[in-house]
């Protein structure tokens, strides 16, 4: 994750967003208002922003026009991607279908059906109103066809968690409040929410959620879990765990590098550096080490204190997140070094 500046930052605009200015922009060329610059859209909690329009094309019976999204200062992989609504006539009400770049759900589990085109259900709605609206001011039937693209989405795509929640060939049109808030939260958790929800439908027997790259190749071997179920955890453990409490699995694995899993064994529920830290005084006084209050990392420690410091980081982190879950889900967890290597397992069979 990209390290969060300390000056005021940027907010910018949601794909759904973007693709919602981009029809009203192919509207307005469709029925006969010509080409604009700058679209202004209505969000769903009210604010209206302008979007410049990038990009004009139209043939026989269709429009289309494309917006730059802008993401603001986050740091999102779809920042500067052209969006692109093309818009038809068509025979009754708004349909929706995935251009070049947009993705369709093939996994039950997401708020969009499989079969459909990965345009989540509130810039949907968005683009519905806007279609609705501007054909009773301009007098026009609002039936319409939208064909969302990304050039280049699919590439983008790959930089995403699309393809381990079923989502094939392209990016998602997401958002729901049109907002992109830098280095929000939430975007994240939404997806290990997700996760959860297709690893239900699919009806899996076994999940995991793991720190970074590293403890997920080891977890994912360990057990032979397939993509999709691994929850893209990262460092929000409370986030996947309360989630997990409402929505419960048989079986979940924690796997993580002894750095953060001490933080877990200590009760955080954030992992992240800037918002946690590894208590040194507790860990030595549970140890009854008492140099290890002077050590300055996790690793640091575990060298001096070895195999009674990950035994006691597997268990305790083990404890804790039973203490979040119900008690039908079977938890264990992993604790492995920088290399891979697995330092101590707790609750595996």
């Amino acid at each position: 994750m990209a390290r969060k500046p300390d000056t005021p930052l940027r907010r910018g605009w949601t794909t759904g967003a973007c693709a919602t200015a981009a029809t009203r922009a192919a509207l307005s060329l469709l029925w006969g208002e010509g080409q604009v610059a700058r679209v202004r859209i209505r969000l769903p909690r009210g604010e209206e922003p302008e979007f410049d329009i990038a990009h004009h094309a139209s043939g026989d019976g269709w429009a289309e026009a494309g917006v730059i999204k802008d993401a603001g200062d986050d740091p999102d992989v779809t920042h500067g991607a052209m969006i692109v609504a093309r818009v038809a006539r068509a025979g009754s009400g708004v349909t929706f279908r995935a251009g070049d770049g947009v993705g369709r759900v093939t996994m039950p589990g997401l708020p969009i059906p499989p079969g459909e085109p990965a345009i989540n259900p509130v810039p949907r709605q968005m683009m519905e109103l806007t279609v609705r609206d501007m054909a009773e001011r301009l007098s026009e039937h609002p039936d319409i066809e939208i064909t969302l693209s990304v050039p280049g989405g699919a590439a983008l795509a790959q930089k995403t968690w699309n393809s381990r929640l079923g989502i094939k060939g392209g990016l998602s049109i997401l958002g729901t409040t049109g907002i992109v808030r830098p280095f929000s939260c939430a975007a994240w958790i939404a997806s290990i929410h997700r996760g959860i929800d297709v690893a239900r439908e699919a009806h899996l027997p076994h999940v995991a959620g793991c720190t970074g790259a590293t403890s997920e190749h080891v977890v994912q071997r360990l057990y032979g879990l397939p993509d999709h179920a691994m929850l893209d955890m990262g460092d929000f453990a409370g986030g996947l765990l309360k989630y997990l409490a409402k929505h419960p699995l048989p079986h979940i694995t924690i796997g993580g590098g002894i750095g953060k899993m001490v933080k877990l064994a200590q009760g955080a529920r954030d992992l992240h550096s800037g918002r946690s830290q590894v208590d040194f005084d507790a860990l030595a006084e549970v140890l009854a080490l008492p140099d290890l209050k002077y050590m300055n990392t996790a690793l640091q420690a575990h060298e001096f204190a070895g195999n009674t410091m990950a035994d006691w980081v597997a268990r305790e982190a083990r404890l804790k997140v039973l203490d979040m879950l119900p008690d039908s889900v079977v938890v264990d967890t992993v604790v492995i070094d920088r290399a891979g290597t697995v330092l101590a397992r707790a609750g595996a069979e």
